[in-house]
Order: C-alpha cells, then structure tokens, then sequence
C-alpha cells in the first residue's frame, strides 16, 4: 500500500507503531534514544519527508482560533507522565512528503484564517524534525497561516533567529522549575529549555508557557515558585496554561510494555490546582 493513501487524520490518543518504528526499538530498550531521533535531515524540496503520526482539524487548545495540529515523531525528552511514549522515535510515525502535508493544510486555510486561527506543530517534539518542521513554518507563513510550536526547548539550539521569527507562537512546555525534578521527570537537563525561553524573550517572540501539574511529581510549592519564576522573567509572555496531570497516557505504556511509574497518581484536586493558579497570578501573569 503507498503511503500516500493512508490517512493521517485521526486521534493524538492512537496508538501507533509503524514496522520501521518497531524494528528499530526491537533491539533495544524502548527508552533509549535511537539514531533516527537524532540525524538532522537536510533542507530539500516538495519530496522531503517528515515523519508525522497524526493530525487533527479543528482543535481549540493548541493556540488560539481553529487549529490544524499535525503530530510530529521523534522526541528525546522521556516525561514519566508522557501521554504519547509512540511519538518518542521518529521512525515510528508515518512517512509523509512535505508537499503532501502542505496540500492538506491548504484545503483548510480559509477556515483557519477565518477563525484567526493557523497551523500546530506539536508532538513528540517538533524540533527533532527541525528542517521539516521550518520548510512547513515558511510555507505556511507564505499561505498568510498563523504558526504555532508546541516544544520542550530542548533542541532550542537548532533554530537560528530567522527560524524563531517565522514561529508567531511559541508554546513552551516547562516541566519543572528545579534543575534536579527536571531531570528526574525527564531524563534531561533543564537548562537548554531556559536558554530558548530567553532568545524567545530577547527577541519579543510570543510565548504561552505550559506546565503540567502532576501531584507527588511537579507540584512541591518550591518547585513551582521556581517555574512561575522563569515564566515572569520571559518578557513576551502571553499567558501561562496550567495542565492538570491525567491518566491518559497509562493504556500506551502498558501495551508498549513500559513500566508506568504514576500508575496510582489521581489528577490533581481543584484545591492543589487553586494554588498552583494563584502561585503564577502573584507575579501578574494571566493563568489558565
């Protein structure tokens, strides 16, 4: 079967596993970070090849308006509460031609403008694809698309300037405000993630943070004065989203057979989300 004709429409909550995808984890932990994940591809025309797992038309909470959200694969961040572990090797999304990709997001351009909304990039981490990722941006932006990154920061260091100027939204996932619970919920340093949020401050790049609220895990008071820090030190701050930890993500770890640490961690009570809210409004930052 081509891989032109499957479609690519579907739920981020699928499970995926492509047979490129599974050989090459086979014979290694799922964990580890494979080649695939870290080879940069090289800038090429309508025929360059990303690899995506799926999108999704019509979404609310990616940024603003209506949005079309493709998920990209390869991720090198393993968060213990991932709800998309599938998206953590590249080659475990499908194969799909930039020039494919762009012809779908063109079929819905005029609604997406008309609800001042624009195109996702989401993942995974979008940044593992950096060259596919920028030719979609500047296409796009050439299409008069709002563009929007749903990113770690922890590849930040790919993107020149001139990449961050065609990224008109930044949503910034920040895990953790203390270097040592950064590492511990995702296997890597935080600092990367605090030298991209201050280019995106320097540069006056639009920036809505987000932080996962995940009791036991993120949510020691210190922790967060730490985040609600480096949130009011981002000069082009929009908004802060708070994520409330879900159990989502468990059935994926489980049928990947991962060892899913927060098997008995409850969302968190309205009382603990209050705080954490009001621990960022302290700083005058506008909180979702």
């Amino acid at each position: 079967m081509s891989h032109h004709h499957q479609s690519l429409s579907g739920s981020r909550y699928e499970l995926h596993l492509t047979r490129d995808g599974a050989d090459e984890v086979k014979a290694h932990h799922f964990y580890a970070i494979q080649p695939g994940d870290l080879e940069e591809e090289e800038d090429r025309d309508e025929d360059m090849v990303g690899y995506v797992h799926s999108w999704e038309v019509g979404s609310t909470v990616d940024g603003p308006g209506l949005r079309f959200v493709a998920f990209l694969s390869g991720c090198l961040l393993r968060c213990q509460y991932c709800h998309n572990p599938d998206t953590w090797h590249k080659l475990n999304g499908r194969p799909v031609t930039l020039g494919r990709s762009l012809h779908e997001i063109a079929k819905y351009a005029q609604v997406l403008k008309a609800s001042h909304g624009g195109i996702t990039l989401s993942g995974g981490e979008p940044m593992v694809q950096k060259a596919f990722m920028m030719q979609v941006f500047r296409r796009c932006k050439a299409l008069g698309l709002h563009t929007c990154v749903d990113t770690a920061g922890r590849l930040g260091a790919r993107l020149s300037d001139d990449d961050l100027m065609q990224i008109d939204l930044n949503l910034l996932d920040i895990k953790s405000g203390d270097p040592a619970i950064y590492e511990k919920v995702t296997r890597h340093p935080l600092q990367p993630t605090l030298d991209y949020a201050r280019r995106l401050s320097e540069l006056g790049r639009p920036v809505w943070v987000r932080f996962v609220l995940a009791p036991g895990l993120t949510d020691a008071w210190d922790n967060v004065e730490k985040v609600a820090d480096i949130a009011a030190g981002i000069r082009s701050l929009e908004r802060v989203e708070i994520l409330r930890f879900h159990q989502m993500g468990r059935d994926k770890w489980h049928r990947l057979g991962l060892d899913y640490t927060l098997e008995n961690v409850e969302p968190p009570a309205p009382e603990l989300t209050e705080r954490v809210r009001a621990q960022f409004r302290s700083r005058g930052l506008t909180v979702y």
